[in-house]
């Protein structure tokens, strides 16, 4: 018995072989993008739940804290750039399916250079989640050191308060966003670079 050969095995068979490396690039831009993706959209999300709670209480509240600005336009900037952070690892994931097809797969060149704007993006922003957070520890740091210890009737907006404790967590929360976007980036240049 002869058996004769269907279509899609004589496709298979004249369809070009994608390369192991090709298919391990693959696995590693999808694997991670993923990875990043999902914890830089969690966090990220906790991040900003609790950033607009703190910015609202801080910048329009009754007991707004004097000079803290600064800190939550840092902290609004970074969480824009987490933004664009996280955009860069849906791309990953997509470069990673796109490389599977062998008749047209971005070139080595392209993808190096995109996680190389990722990394950029992600120090970016978490250099601006930084100095937030400095800006706004700092200024609880003086609040804090203003009143004299054992003093209880002091100016209730010169004590330290949730609020804005909450902001620095905020601007924690943004750090480790970034942080996750940076591994992300930084391991996949290692691993496409070699």
């Amino acid at each position: 018995m002869t058996r004769n050969p269907r279509r899609s095995d004589l496709n298979a068979d004249l369809a070009p072989a994608v390369p192991q490396a090709v298919l391990r690039a693959s696995t590693n831009l999808t694997t991670v993008g993923n990875i990043g993706f999902w914890v830089q959209i969690v966090v990220g999300a906790f991040a900003v739940v609790t950033f607009l709670f703190a910015s609202m209480g801080l910048t329009f509240g009754q007991d707004r804290t004097t000079g803290i600005e600064a800190g939550i336009i840092s902290a609004f900037i970074s969480l824009i750039l987490l933004c664009v952070g996280i955009y860069f690892s849906v791309r990953y994931r997509q470069l990673g399916r796109q490389l599977q097809n062998a008749d047209n797969h971005p070139r080595r060149a392209d993808i190096l250079q995109l996680i190389r704007w990722g990394l950029l993006i992600n120090l970016a922003g978490m250099g601006m989640a930084i100095i937030g957070a400095a800006a706004i520890s700092g200024i609880v740091l003086v609040k804090s050191l203003s009143i004299p210890q054992g003093t209880l009737a002091a100016n209730p907006k010169q004590f330290v308060q949730s609020i804005d404790l909450l902001a620095i967590q905020a601007n924690t929360n943004t750090i480790i966003a970034h942080f996750t976007g940076l591994l992300s980036s930084l391991w996949l240049l290692d691993r496409i670079h070699k």
